[in-house]
Protein backbone atom coordinates (compact mmCIF):
# COMPACT_ATOMS: atom_id res chain seq x y z
CA UNK A 1 0.00 0.00 0.00
CA UNK A 2 0.64 3.69 -0.52
CA UNK A 3 0.60 7.17 0.64
CA UNK A 4 -2.27 7.22 -2.29
CA UNK A 5 -4.15 4.48 -1.07
CA UNK A 6 -6.31 4.66 1.93
CA UNK A 7 -5.81 1.91 4.90
CA UNK A 8 -8.75 0.72 6.66
CA UNK A 9 -9.33 1.83 10.60
CA UNK A 10 -12.12 1.65 12.35
CA UNK A 11 -14.03 3.60 14.89
CA UNK A 12 -13.39 2.09 18.12
CA UNK A 13 -14.54 5.28 20.50
CA UNK A 14 -15.67 8.43 20.39
CA UNK A 15 -15.58 11.10 22.96
CA UNK A 16 -17.94 14.59 22.40
CA UNK A 17 -15.88 17.64 23.62
CA UNK A 18 -18.03 20.40 22.40
CA UNK A 19 -21.11 20.73 20.51
CA UNK A 20 -19.18 20.62 17.14
CA UNK A 21 -16.15 18.64 18.31
CA UNK A 22 -15.45 15.13 18.51
CA UNK A 23 -12.22 13.10 19.38
CA UNK A 24 -11.93 9.71 17.45
CA UNK A 25 -10.13 6.57 18.30
CA UNK A 26 -9.46 4.70 15.33
CA UNK A 27 -7.83 1.14 15.62
CA UNK A 28 -6.09 -0.07 11.94
CA UNK A 29 -7.68 -3.06 10.17
CA UNK A 30 -5.82 -3.56 7.77
CA UNK A 31 -1.68 -3.12 8.32
CA UNK A 32 -1.45 0.01 10.50
CA UNK A 33 0.81 3.08 8.97
CA UNK A 34 3.82 4.12 10.85
CA UNK A 35 3.67 6.17 14.27
CA UNK A 36 2.80 9.60 13.58
CA UNK A 37 5.26 12.35 15.30
CA UNK A 38 3.93 14.75 17.12
CA UNK A 39 2.56 17.41 14.76
CA UNK A 40 2.11 15.53 11.65
CA UNK A 41 -1.97 14.75 10.47
CA UNK A 42 -3.57 12.01 8.46
CA UNK A 43 -6.14 12.58 5.83
CA UNK A 44 -8.97 11.05 6.65
CA UNK A 45 -11.22 9.55 4.38
CA UNK A 46 -15.36 8.79 4.21
CA UNK A 47 -15.90 6.69 1.81
CA UNK A 48 -18.18 8.17 -1.13
CA UNK A 49 -17.82 11.68 0.58
CA UNK A 50 -14.26 12.78 0.26
CA UNK A 51 -11.22 13.42 2.46
CA UNK A 52 -9.89 15.73 4.76
CA UNK A 53 -6.16 16.59 6.72
CA UNK A 54 -6.32 16.54 10.16
CA UNK A 55 -4.00 16.99 12.63
CA UNK A 56 -2.74 13.54 15.14
CA UNK A 57 -4.01 14.44 18.87
CA UNK A 58 -2.59 11.28 20.61
CA UNK A 59 -1.32 7.99 19.65
CA UNK A 60 -1.75 4.73 21.82
CA UNK A 61 -1.43 1.31 21.93
CA UNK A 62 -4.05 -0.78 19.77
CA UNK A 63 -7.06 -1.72 22.08
CA UNK A 64 -6.94 -5.99 22.40
CA UNK A 65 -9.71 -6.53 19.98
CA UNK A 66 -7.92 -4.69 17.33
CA UNK A 67 -7.78 -6.23 14.00
CA UNK A 68 -3.83 -6.10 13.57
CA UNK A 69 -1.53 -6.05 16.97
CA UNK A 70 1.72 -3.75 16.56
CA UNK A 71 0.50 -1.00 15.18
CA UNK A 72 -0.92 2.76 17.07
CA UNK A 73 -4.19 3.34 17.31
CA UNK A 74 -4.57 7.17 16.16
CA UNK A 75 -6.47 9.39 18.39
CA UNK A 76 -7.72 12.49 16.26
CA UNK A 77 -9.92 15.57 17.10
CA UNK A 78 -11.99 17.42 14.82
CA UNK A 79 -14.58 19.94 14.07
CA UNK A 80 -17.48 19.43 11.79
CA UNK A 81 -17.23 22.22 9.18
CA UNK A 82 -17.80 21.04 5.86
CA UNK A 83 -19.32 17.68 4.17
CA UNK A 84 -16.67 15.33 5.14
CA UNK A 85 -16.15 16.71 8.97
CA UNK A 86 -19.52 16.28 9.58
CA UNK A 87 -19.83 12.67 8.66
CA UNK A 88 -16.74 12.58 10.50
CA UNK A 89 -18.10 14.30 13.66
CA UNK A 90 -21.29 11.80 13.75
CA UNK A 91 -19.32 8.34 13.09
CA UNK A 92 -20.35 5.54 15.34
CA UNK A 93 -18.38 3.45 16.98
CA UNK A 94 -17.51 0.25 13.84
CA UNK A 95 -17.97 3.01 11.52
CA UNK A 96 -15.10 2.14 8.93
CA UNK A 97 -13.00 4.94 7.44
CA UNK A 98 -9.99 5.12 5.47
CA UNK A 99 -6.78 6.73 6.73
CA UNK A 100 -3.49 7.90 5.00
CA UNK A 101 -0.05 8.36 6.20
CA UNK A 102 1.26 9.98 8.45
CA UNK A 103 2.14 13.20 6.60
CA UNK A 104 4.45 16.46 7.02
CA UNK A 105 6.83 17.60 8.96
CA UNK A 106 6.10 17.72 12.91
CA UNK A 107 7.21 19.56 15.80
CA UNK A 108 10.44 19.79 17.06
CA UNK A 109 10.75 18.65 20.64
CA UNK A 110 14.05 18.35 20.96
CA UNK A 111 14.33 22.17 20.62
CA UNK A 112 12.37 22.76 24.02
CA UNK A 113 15.41 20.89 25.92
CA UNK A 114 17.04 23.19 28.33
CA UNK A 115 14.16 26.13 27.82
CA UNK A 116 11.75 27.56 29.11
CA UNK A 117 8.52 25.88 27.26
CA UNK A 118 5.58 28.52 26.31
CA UNK A 119 2.67 26.17 24.45
CA UNK A 120 0.14 28.49 23.37
CA UNK A 121 -3.56 27.85 21.42
CA UNK A 122 -6.49 29.03 19.96
CA UNK A 123 -9.51 26.90 20.06
CA UNK A 124 -9.29 23.61 17.91
CA UNK A 125 -4.96 24.52 17.65
CA UNK A 126 -4.69 22.77 21.04
CA UNK A 127 -5.50 19.01 19.32
CA UNK A 128 -2.02 19.35 17.06
CA UNK A 129 -0.25 20.83 20.41
CA UNK A 130 -1.72 18.11 22.99
CA UNK A 131 1.01 15.32 21.84
CA UNK A 132 3.47 18.66 22.52
CA UNK A 133 1.82 19.18 26.01
CA UNK A 134 2.00 15.70 27.16
CA UNK A 135 5.46 15.14 25.91
CA UNK A 136 6.83 18.16 27.39
CA UNK A 137 5.07 17.58 31.22
CA UNK A 138 6.15 13.57 31.33
CA UNK A 139 9.71 14.78 30.70
CA UNK A 140 9.33 17.30 33.21
CA UNK A 141 12.83 17.82 34.69
CA UNK A 142 14.30 18.38 31.50
CA UNK A 143 12.39 21.74 30.82
CA UNK A 144 12.30 25.30 32.68
CA UNK A 145 9.47 27.50 33.18
CA UNK A 146 6.55 25.47 30.80
CA UNK A 147 3.64 27.98 30.39
CA UNK A 148 -0.20 26.80 28.86
CA UNK A 149 -1.91 29.21 27.45
CA UNK A 150 -5.30 28.81 25.88
CA UNK A 151 -8.09 30.60 24.01
CA UNK A 152 -11.33 29.68 22.92
CA UNK A 153 -14.64 31.78 21.48
CA UNK A 154 -16.50 30.97 24.59
CA UNK A 155 -16.07 28.41 27.90
CA UNK A 156 -18.49 25.94 25.97
CA UNK A 157 -14.81 25.88 23.07
CA UNK A 158 -12.48 25.54 24.97
CA UNK A 159 -10.85 21.94 24.42
CA UNK A 160 -9.83 18.96 26.50
CA UNK A 161 -11.13 21.65 29.56
CA UNK A 162 -10.90 18.37 31.99
CA UNK A 163 -7.13 17.64 30.94
CA UNK A 164 -5.55 21.12 31.40
CA UNK A 165 -7.68 21.20 35.07
CA UNK A 166 -5.64 18.40 35.92
CA UNK A 167 -2.14 20.01 34.90
CA UNK A 168 0.74 20.55 37.88
CA UNK A 169 3.62 22.00 37.70
CA UNK A 170 3.63 24.85 34.76
CA UNK A 171 1.53 27.75 34.15
CA UNK A 172 -1.34 27.30 32.95
CA UNK A 173 -3.79 29.90 31.85
CA UNK A 174 -6.92 30.56 29.75
CA UNK A 175 -9.03 33.32 27.94
CA UNK A 176 -12.83 33.80 26.09
CA UNK A 177 -13.53 35.97 23.78
CA UNK A 178 -17.48 35.93 25.09
CA UNK A 179 -17.86 34.77 28.60
CA UNK A 180 -21.03 33.44 29.84
CA UNK A 181 -22.60 34.25 33.17
CA UNK A 182 -20.48 31.59 35.51
CA UNK A 183 -17.46 32.49 33.66
CA UNK A 184 -15.15 34.22 35.99
CA UNK A 185 -11.70 33.53 34.20
CA UNK A 186 -9.87 35.95 31.68
CA UNK A 187 -11.68 37.52 28.72
CA UNK A 188 -10.00 39.05 25.79
CA UNK A 189 -7.10 37.86 23.22
CA UNK A 190 -4.43 34.68 24.33
CA UNK A 191 -2.07 37.41 23.24
CA UNK A 192 -3.04 38.85 26.39
CA UNK A 193 -1.73 36.28 28.54
CA UNK A 194 1.78 36.31 27.92
CA UNK A 195 2.31 39.04 30.09
CA UNK A 196 1.05 36.67 33.33
CA UNK A 197 3.44 33.77 31.77
CA UNK A 198 6.92 32.78 33.33
CA UNK A 199 9.29 32.78 30.75
CA UNK A 200 12.87 34.54 29.51
CA UNK A 201 12.32 35.93 25.91
CA UNK A 202 16.79 34.61 25.81
CA UNK A 203 15.82 31.01 26.48
CA UNK A 204 11.98 30.64 25.59
CA UNK A 205 10.85 28.05 23.30
CA UNK A 206 7.01 28.58 21.46
CA UNK A 207 4.42 25.76 20.20
CA UNK A 208 1.64 27.84 18.84
CA UNK A 209 -0.96 26.41 16.72
CA UNK A 210 -4.81 28.24 15.94
CA UNK A 211 -6.67 30.37 13.63
CA UNK A 212 -4.12 32.00 11.31
CA UNK A 213 -4.36 35.48 12.41
CA UNK A 214 -4.04 34.75 15.79
CA UNK A 215 -0.83 32.62 15.28
CA UNK A 216 0.56 35.81 13.28
CA UNK A 217 -0.06 38.34 16.02
CA UNK A 218 1.12 35.91 18.68
CA UNK A 219 4.60 35.24 17.15
CA UNK A 220 4.94 39.07 16.74
CA UNK A 221 4.24 39.39 20.31
CA UNK A 222 6.39 37.03 20.99
CA UNK A 223 9.40 38.63 19.42
CA UNK A 224 8.84 42.21 20.07
CA UNK A 225 9.52 40.56 23.80
CA UNK A 226 12.88 38.88 22.93
CA UNK A 227 11.86 35.42 21.73
CA UNK A 228 13.46 34.63 19.16
CA UNK A 229 11.66 33.84 15.51
CA UNK A 230 13.65 30.90 14.79
CA UNK A 231 12.55 29.04 18.25
CA UNK A 232 8.95 29.85 17.55
CA UNK A 233 7.30 26.88 15.59
CA UNK A 234 3.51 27.35 14.43
CA UNK A 235 1.35 24.51 12.67
CA UNK A 236 -0.10 25.93 9.43
CA UNK A 237 -2.86 24.19 7.47
CA UNK A 238 -3.53 25.72 3.32
CA UNK A 239 -5.72 23.81 1.23
CA UNK A 240 -4.22 20.35 1.51
CA UNK A 241 -5.57 17.91 -1.22
CA UNK A 242 -2.78 15.19 -1.46
CA UNK A 243 -1.01 14.91 1.56
CA UNK A 244 2.07 14.23 -0.27
CA UNK A 245 3.46 17.29 -1.94
CA UNK A 246 2.40 16.46 -5.00
CA UNK A 247 -0.84 18.53 -6.15
CA UNK A 248 0.53 21.38 -5.61
CA UNK A 249 -3.22 22.86 -4.07
CA UNK A 250 -1.21 23.86 -0.57
CA UNK A 251 1.85 25.86 -2.15
CA UNK A 252 3.00 28.93 0.20
CA UNK A 253 5.57 30.61 -0.71
CA UNK A 254 8.27 27.79 -1.68
CA UNK A 255 7.04 25.35 0.88
CA UNK A 256 4.63 23.06 0.12
CA UNK A 257 2.86 22.96 3.21
CA UNK A 258 1.95 18.80 3.90
CA UNK A 259 5.76 18.19 2.55
CA UNK A 260 7.76 21.04 4.22
CA UNK A 261 5.16 21.50 7.43
CA UNK A 262 2.76 21.77 8.82
CA UNK A 263 4.78 23.06 11.35
CA UNK A 264 7.52 25.73 10.18
CA UNK A 265 9.47 28.18 12.63
CA UNK A 266 8.38 31.73 12.71
CA UNK A 267 11.68 32.87 10.41
CA UNK A 268 10.39 30.94 7.41
CA UNK A 269 7.20 32.42 6.94
CA UNK A 270 6.93 35.65 8.99
CA UNK A 271 6.63 37.59 5.50
CA UNK A 272 3.72 35.27 3.82
CA UNK A 273 1.84 35.56 6.87
CA UNK A 274 0.26 38.45 5.43
CA UNK A 275 -0.76 36.73 2.28
CA UNK A 276 -4.24 36.05 2.94
CA UNK A 277 -5.50 32.11 2.51
CA UNK A 278 -8.05 32.37 -1.02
Amino acid sequence: MTATRPRRYRVAATRRETDDIVTLTLDAMDPALAPPTPGQFTMLTVFGIGEVPISVSDAREPRPEADHDGGTALVQTLRAVGAVTKALHDAKPGTVLGVRGPFGVGWDLAAARGHDVLIIAGGLGLAPLRPVLRGVLARRELHGQVSVLVGARTPGDILYRDELERISHAHVAVTVDHPDDEWDGKVGLVTALLAGAPFDPERAVAYVCGPELMMRFTADALVRQGVAAERIQLSLERNMHCGAGVCGHCQFGPLIICRDGPVVTYDEVEPLLTVREL
